[in-house]
């Protein structure tokens, strides 16, 4: 029996919901779908994962309790259009956890570029964006996975985590994907497929602190250290060096005191 036959989420209209007990990946299965012509906007939520991936192929620990989801959507934009989303993921995420804990604790969320959340410095969420179009391509499908730590969290990284249970907070992993779906579909419509990235940016930039802080940047085995100074037009990093300004399009971005 599914364990989720009791806990199935209330979704936005014209949403679709696949529940699985366990899957190897939930982006791999939404982009299994997407292959055989599955149209979306589809999600595909799973109780564990037993090969969940982070960026740059990463293993993204994936304990019962927590959630694990992805989201299947074709868009009518191009590709080089639907890699915004990279920042809006950020803010969707941002915007689910600060719906599910205390009031309190929404003062110490934080955005880390491009898209994990940092709940008082440590990591609480991250997301994994993959297109599945070409360059070339008028139209782009994406998947947008999201792993949000809400029962336990991974020990010894290089970037600590926390988990809201560790808060004293206990969320199931239905309402989580209920809310995360919800605040998904708003944001989604307010990107408006690029129309408003002017203003995702700066939605973006209000949840990320303020500038001047210690970064290091590592782009596969360059080191960069600097400060953060915010993000170019395009949404990339924009880091201050002692050699001079730094725009980082892609990185793995770790805050120093």
């Amino acid at each position: 029996m599914n364990q989720f036959a009791r806990t199935t989420p209330k979704l936005p209209a014209g949403y679709r919901l696949v529940q699985l007990d366990t899957v190897d990946s939930t982006n791999d299965e939404a982009k299994r779908r997407a292959d055989m012509g599955e149209p979306g906007p589809l999600w595909i939520w799973s109780a564990r994962q037993s090969m969940g991936r982070g960026r740059a192929g990463r293993q993204w620990t994936s304990q019962v309790g927590n959630l694990f989801a992805s989201l299947l959507v074709r868009l009518n934009c191009p590709l080089q259009t639907a890699s915004q989303l990279a920042l809006v993921a950020g803010i969707i995420t941002y915007e689910t956890i600060s719906k599910l804990i205390a009031y309190e604790g929404r003062s110490k969320l934080l955005i880390k570029w491009p898209n994990d959340v940092l709940l008082d410095e440590e990591k609480i969420a991250g997301m994994l964006l993959e297109n599945l179009g070409t360059p070339g391509d008028r139209r782009s499908a994406v998947v947008i996975g999201t792993g949000i730590n809400l029962a336990s969290h991974p020990e010894g990284l290089p970037q600590p985590a926390v988990s809201l249970d560790a808060y004293g907070m206990s969320v199931a992993p239905a309402k989580a994907l209920e809310v995360l779906a919800a605040t998904t579909h708003e944001w989604l419509q307010r990107w408006d497929e690029g129309a408003t990235f002017p203003s995702i940016r700066r939605a973006w930039l209000d949840r990320a602190g303020p500038t001047g802080r210690k970064l290091v940047v590592q782009i596969g085995s360059e080191r960069i250290e600097g400060t953060y100074d915010g993000l170019d037009l395009e949404g990339a990093l924009k880091l201050k060096t002692e050699g001079g300004k730094r725009t980082i399009a892609a990185g793995d971005v770790f805050f120093t005191s």
